[in-house]
């Protein structure tokens, strides 16, 4: 499970650091350990709800929350990156994972108009 944990963390540490989501290759490089043993820890965390794995690719992730691994209508700007959460309440907590200021951009979902959320 340690090593889940690591896997884990140097997610969130590179989402956080480039604004998008690693793939195994790149979370196996960082830790300098094997794509097979990240890959396997990836669908360990997935079957504990942690991760939402690419159905037609397992090495790479479609959600750790509160981050998207995909684009999607909750983009969060932090710091001048550009980051993307699963739901509006995900972009509140996209900002506090990173703890800072943050600007949501969405939309009203009941008539579409453009949303400018500044926290």
């Amino acid at each position: 499970m340690d090593f889940d944990i690591a896997v884990k963390m140097a997610i969130y540490k590179l989402t956080a650091k480039r604004g998008k989501i690693p793939n195994s290759t790149e979370v196996s490089n960082d830790l300098g350990v094997s794509n097979e043993d990240v890959k396997d820890a990836f669908e360990r965390l997935y079957a504990l709800r942690l991760l939402v794995l690419e159905p037609d690719d397992r090495s790479k992730i479609r959600m750790a929350p509160p981050f998207s691994g995909i684009e999607t209508p909750f983009r969060v700007e932090v710091d001048r990156k550009s980051y993307f959460a699963n739901c509006v309440w995900d972009a509140f907590g996209v900002a506090a994972a990173l703890q800072r200021d943050r600007i949501i951009y969405t939309s009203d979902g009941f008539i579409n108009d453009p949303l400018i959320l500044e926290i």
